[in-house]
């Protein structure tokens, strides 16, 4: 009997692929609507209705403070607008850092942990983003989710070093240099505070790592040095 040759190249987990699709789906609906393909007239603007609508807005999340009241269509924000970006560029590479980054994290941690980590961070991101700013630019993007990613992959780095004795601050070199760029852009270029977002996302998605690691600690080290 004649094997099967193996593919060279893992398949994507089904949950990162879902979020992708997702993503990219909603993009090419407010490109098609903006070049009039779909929608009719009213489709050109969709992207700045979705942002009205669906974005983390501070000013929102300053009435619902100030007011006590948290009506359930505008807490939606905190999970809706990692979806919505500002045009195509913005999420083609959220898509790319998340089929990138979350591939790793999905494979050793599993697709629940991995949405898990990637919600949980957007969540963070926009709260401490409403807590500290006061701006009335919104919050629109994955980015503070794929930062979770990247913050449940630096887990995975430094847990892998730890096993290994290497030295554990290398971990942290990938958040280090985007931090840097980002904060470079933001002084120079007045890119906006959308890092005070990313930075939360990342500090989510490592501590949550603690927790979502299938098996505890001992099972992610056993699983680790079968890599």
């Amino acid at each position: 009997m004649t094997p099967t040759p193996e593919s060279p190249f893992n398949p994507l987990p089904r949950s990162v692929v879902a979020l992708v699709v997702v993503i990219l789906g909603i993009e090419v609906l407010f490109n098609l609507g903006a070049r009039g393909i779909i929608g009719g007239p009213d489709a050109v603007g969709w992207r700045l209705a979705a942002i009205e609508d669906w974005a983390f807005i501070d000013r929102v999340f300053d009435w619902m403070l100030a007011n006590g009241r948290f009506p359930p269509e505008q807490l939606a924000r905190f999970v809706t607008y990692p979806l919505i970006h500002m045009n195509f560029t913005h999420a083609v590479f959220v898509a790319i850092f998340v089929l990138a980054i979350g591939k790793m994290v999905s494979e050793v941690f599993g697709g629940l942990a991995f949405l898990s980590v990637f919600w949980v961070s957007s969540v963070m991101g926009a709260l401490v983003y409403g807590l500290v700013l006061q701006t009335d630019l919104p919050l629109v993007g994955g980015y503070p989710g794929v930062y979770g990613l990247i913050g449940a992959y630096t887990f995975l780095l430094w847990v892998a070093l730890i096993n290994t004795g290497g030295p554990q601050a290398r971990a942290f070199g990938l958040i280090g240099v985007l931090l840097g760029i980002q904060l470079f852009f933001a002084v120079f270029f007045d890119t906006g505070m959308d890092w005070i977002a990313d930075l939360s996302g990342f500090v989510a998605g490592f501590l949550m790592s603690f927790v979502v690691s299938p098996g505890g600690w001992a099972r992610l080290m056993a699983k680790l040095r079968q890599r």
